[in-house]
């Protein structure tokens, strides 16, 4: 019998988990299926309040995920948990607030889990924390949920070589008799 390593474990983070977060959450999903991750890394999503716990995705961003193709009509909006810090490898924040956040509610030898979403797109990494941010498109119309888009689609793919290569990190699958 072979047991298998276990999955790199990412969640993604916003205020309310109904328009940002999912929407990153679905967009990885897809982008790890189409790189053949998908039982290697599993993406989940949460809010840093609980404003809209239970509700579903904002319509709006389910309009955008729905025109790329991409399907988020199951999402039920819930609230981070703090011992999400140990089960998950990497913490994606979508704007500054929920980095801060995360990072002040993070125990000791986690706060390097948190990172902010756009630090894996190359045309903002290097850029300070402060201009990484994607600014709640809730307040505005469907062209701010385009812009979400285009933002978490610009970073998508440094999300996915990133867990690549922390996978390739990760010890092997053990053989058991």
């Amino acid at each position: 019998m072979n047991s298998t390593a276990s999955p790199y474990r990412i969640i993604t983070v916003c205020t309310g988990n109904i328009c940002r977060s999912p929407m990153a959450e679905f967009m990885l999903v897809d982008a790890f299926a189409a790189a053949g991750l998908s039982d290697r890394a599993l993406v989940d999503s949460a809010g840093t309040t609980s404003y809209e716990v239970g509700r579903p995705i904002d319509p709006r961003a389910a309009r955008v995920l729905d025109a790329h193709g991409i399907h988020s009509h199951a999402h039920v909006a819930r609230k981070f948990r703090p011992e999400w810090f140990d089960e998950r490898d990497l913490i994606l924040a979508l704007d500054v607030d929920h980095y801060g956040h995360l990072r002040e509610l993070a125990p000791a030898g986690t706060e390097h889990k948190v990172r902010m979403l756009r630090e894996f797109d190359p045309a903002v990494a290097r850029l300070d924390h402060l201009d990484q941010g994607i600014e709640d498109p809730w307040f505005g119309d469907q062209s701010d949920f385009e812009l979400t888009w285009e933002l978490i689609d610009a970073a998508v793919p440094g999300v996915v070589e990133h867990v690549r290569a922390e996978l390739t990190r990760r010890p092997p699958a053990l053989a058991e008799a």
